[in-house]
């Protein structure tokens, strides 16, 4: 689900007139990291990139979801005409200390059962890249994981904070909440946004990669 217009801040907001801040800092916890070496800077060439250049982006959309469905992240990429670079995953069980806004509130009240995130760099053959987040937000009941969707579904509530973009050996990525989508797993919330990094990708496209990208499986 796309967000809701709301909230104090009118956006992914955890101070005054900014995004979220993906800083170029240590984490704590166990992290792992996919795709050493690879600069988001490059192109990611390839038949299968090339072939879904030239198609609308709702028509790679309908087939990279797909992919993403069945499982196959690799080929969900490809069908929207990318490919991953670079990929951070790590798992947590500090919701409250992952989270900021009012959504860090309901965490105080109502605590996380797991939480795993996950940063991607993703990137086409024309130069343009995108850092995508993912969360996976586990709770203890269903009715817990609802009412938490329900809050973080509108915009500037706050949101769970993405991991760190130092981790794809990128300067810092506003996360704006403005290419967001969430889906429901039974106790679990799935978050998805997309910021681009370079080039010039347009907000359909990252709109596209957040619907993908919420549909992903676990890593």
């Amino acid at each position: 689900m796309a967000r809701r217009i709301g909230g104090a801040g009118g956006g992914s907001d955890p101070g005054s007139g900014k995004g979220v801040v993906v800083a170029a800092a240590v984490l704590a916890g166990s992290v792992a990291i996919a795709g050493g070496g690879v600069s988001l800077g490059g192109s990611a060439t390839g038949g299968a990139v090339d072939a879904a250049a030239g198609r609308s982006v709702s028509a790679k959309k309908v087939e990279s979801k797909k992919s993403a469905r069945k499982g196959d992240a690799d080929e969900a990429w490809r069908r929207m005409g990318m490919r991953t670079l670079k990929k951070a995953v790590k798992q947590d069980l500090k919701c409250l200390a992952n989270s900021f806004g009012q959504v860090r509130e309901f965490f105080a009240r109502t605590p996380c059962k797991s939480l795993e995130r996950m940063l991607l760099g993703i990137a086409d053959d024309r130069g343009n890249a995108v850092v995508v987040s993912v969360a996976w937000v586990g709770f203890h009941t269903r009715s817990n994981a609802r009412d938490f969707k329900q809050l973080d579904d509108v915009h500037g509530t706050g949101n769970i904070t993405p991991l760190a973009s130092a981790l794809l050996g990128l300067a810092d990525i506003h996360f704006t909440g403005l290419h967001y989508q969430s889906r429901a797993a039974g106790n679990t919330i799935v978050i998805a946004e997309a910021e681009p990094a370079s080039g010039q990708v347009s907000d359909e496209v990252l709109d596209a990669i957040a619907e993908v990208a919420v549909l992903l499986p676990r890593p």
